[in-house]
């Protein structure tokens, strides 16, 4: 089905989120299995079963003479950003595939940076290429990611991508809005003919959800409203939502009275509250208030342990689809 990746500092918070807590949020049960509050949906196991699909796959590249190999540039030493490409590094070694992580000084002249986006783009030994965002000024990130070959954006930035994705065709899809898909899917909540509501028209996530979601295929042919912050009496549309999906990146902004009783609400925010109690002083949270919403709710992603996962998930499944690719030619 669709695979591809997300943009951004909040895509990569939400897989950062997801590794900093290890443990599974209390009272969290399989999806399917309703109970007297909403489900819990475990985006960890649903990662876990995207990436044994992948295995077989795997094997067969595997057996040709191909190993996918994932190639991520850093450019300064932002944290987060830090934390996440170590993160694919790890998820590609589980895998068996290979990883390269060349990192560059904050100082970087843009000549040099698209210089060694070419450089990989001829790498037959690299199949898929991220150049990890935020980018620091003054690199011009529409024209880094336009230098990423089209066969090898496994992060589906570059603008062919996009616009396969727009016209339902696409090469990759990115990774946080196919692994939003996949979660509705595989917990046994498919959008097919519902009403859904999404909070946040990024680029990242926002857009090309909707996109995802309205065309005919499996896993969409959904009614797709997106709103945004100059949306008025925001509450009316969430309130109608068979499904709601939050992408604002504002910790507790989707409370209670603003969710239909028996809807599916997945949360994509990632946001650091303070909290003296907590490790390093924060904690992360999404945008929905979790507790209340859970009441009204069929079922809800976790933050962390929800959307996370499934963006590096479907960022090995754009990375194996492209070596697949490379290897039929």
């Amino acid at each position: 089905m669709w695979g591809g990746p997300r943009v951004g500092r909040r895509s990569d918070l939400a897989a950062v989120g997801s590794a900093l807590k290890t443990l599974r949020p209390s009272g969290l049960s399989p999806s399917g299995r309703r109970g007297p509050i909403g489900d819990v949906i475990d985006g960890r196991r649903i990662a876990d079963e995207v990436r044994a699909d992948l295995r077989p796959r795997l094997d067969r590249l595997r057996e040709s003479g191909t190993v996918p190999g994932l190639a991520a540039i850093l450019v300064g030493d932002n944290p987060a950003s830090r934390l996440y490409v170590r993160m694919k590094g790890k998820a590609c070694e589980e895998m068996g595939m290979a990883h390269w992580t060349l990192e560059l000084p904050v100082d970087v002249a843009e000549p040099k940076l698209l210089g060694e986006i070419r450089r990989l783009n001829r790498d037959p030994k690299v199949h898929g290429i991220l150049v990890q965002q935020p980018l620091p000024s003054p690199i011009r990130t529409p024209e880094a990611v336009a230098a990423v070959d089209p066969m090898k954006d496994v992060d589906c930035f570059h603008p062919e991508n996009v616009g396969l994705v727009l016209i339902g065709t696409p090469r990759f899809a990115p990774a946080t809005p196919a692994g939003v898909v996949e979660l509705l899917v595989r917990s046994g909540n498919p959008p097919d003919g519902k009403d859904v509501v999404i909070v946040g028209r990024s680029n990242i996530v926002g857009k090309p959800l909707a996109a995802l979601l309205v065309q005919k295929a499996r896993g969409a042919n959904a009614t797709v409203t997106v709103t945004h912050s100059a949306t008025r009496a925001l509450a009316e549309h969430t309130r109608r939502a068979d499904i709601l999906i939050s992408a604002a990146g504002s910790p507790g902004s989707i409370t209670a009275d603003m969710v239909r009783d028996g809807a599916v609400v997945i949360d994509v925010g990632i946001n650091r509250v303070a909290d003296p109690n907590a490790k390093g002083g924060f904690r992360t949270v999404g945008d929905v208030d979790f507790d209340p919403v859970r009441r009204k709710a069929r079922a809800i992603t976790p933050v962390p342990g929800g959307v996370g996962p499934m963006t590096i998930a479907m960022l090995l499944s754009n990375t194996v689809r492209a070596a697949e690719s490379t290897a039929s030619h």
